[in-house]
């Protein structure tokens, strides 16, 4: 019996619609809408597609949307200048630099320098602090993604063997903090971990993010396993997940599809964070005045 598909397109479109709708809610509460920045810096040719689809998805959510587009020789403090004012400005209510940035610019020290309450991609350590501790902060939007996928999907999470294959600080770590917050029990495994399949095959719900194509098996899944594959790797001009999908997908339960998975879910977190992070930031006005 073949696993169900969680068709994370159909899911981030259902979302986005229902996003348009808080959006106007929104407009009519503030008399203003949600805004996101994004900055790129040099001519990555894949950055410049996944910018432009952000700033389409903002545009159709009836979102203010501002690119700005920089030389890849800019100067640190030239970024931070540019950074900076767009953390002042009223009306940006989101502000992310598109990585990966050029070798000689720190991404930590890009991702430091965006205000915590605008930092939409939720990396700072502000906000990791937060989903670590419980706090509220913004959320990483794949690891948020991959919640929604699952919960949007029928499945209850809460007393589950979750295995996170992975320990980035963009997916990783924090979809385990996530899992955890969700009541799963969690175990995290790495390039280090012995006996990996030994693990996973005992997860309830795996989540693999190492950018290895096809790396987990058949023999990795439990039989009726909900499977979320975060990889993304071009192999033969054809995207290919981490998990090896058409053998998997006659042993899990539910599976997610590369592409068409978790992808789409980025880009919708993304607007819902910018979202949150105006609600946020316009409630905290109101308290002041």
């Amino acid at each position: 019996m073949k696993a169900k598909i969680i068709d994370g397109k159909a899911i981030a479109e259902q979302m986005q619609a229902e996003l348009a709708k808080k959006v106007e809610k929104f407009r009519e509460e503030y008399g203003d809408v949600p805004g996101l920045a994004v900055i790129l810096v040099g001519e990555d040719p894949a950055s410049q597609i996944y910018v432009r689809n952000k700033h389409r998805a903002c545009l159709k959510a009836g979102m203010r949307s501002e690119v700005l587009k920089l030389d890849e020789n800019i100067t640190e403090e030239e970024l931070f200048g540019y950074i900076d004012k767009y953390n002042t400005n009223p009306h940006i209510n989101g502000l992310l630099v598109q990585f990966p940035v050029p070798k000689h610019l720190s991404q930590q020290r890009i991702i430091e320098r965006i205000s915590p309450e605008k930092d939409v991609d939720g990396l700072s350590l502000d906000n990791a602090g937060k989903l670590f501790t419980g706090g509220k902060g913004l959320v990483s939007c794949t690891p948020k993604g991959i919640i929604e996928l699952i919960k949007r999907s029928g499945i209850e999470i809460s007393g589950k063997h979750a295995v996170v294959v992975g320990r980035s600080n963009l997916v990783g770590k924090p979809v385990a903090m996530l899992l955890l917050k969700e009541n799963a029990t969690v175990t995290i495994c790495h390039s280090k971990t012995k006996n990996l399949a030994q693990i996973t095959s005992q997860a309830d719900i795996l989540v693999v993010a190492v950018g290895k194509p096809e790396c987990i098996l058949a023999d990795h899944i439990k039989p009726g396993a909900i499977v979320i594959d975060v990889g993304t790797s071009r192999v033969d001009g054809k995207l290919r997940g981490d998990v090896a999908f058409d053998e998997a997908v006659h042993k899990a339960g539910y599976i997610t599809p590369v592409p068409g998975g978790v992808g789409p879910m980025t880009i919708t977190m993304l607007l819902y964070n910018t979202l949150e992070a105006a609600e946020m930031q316009n409630k905290k006005q109101s308290l002041t005045n």
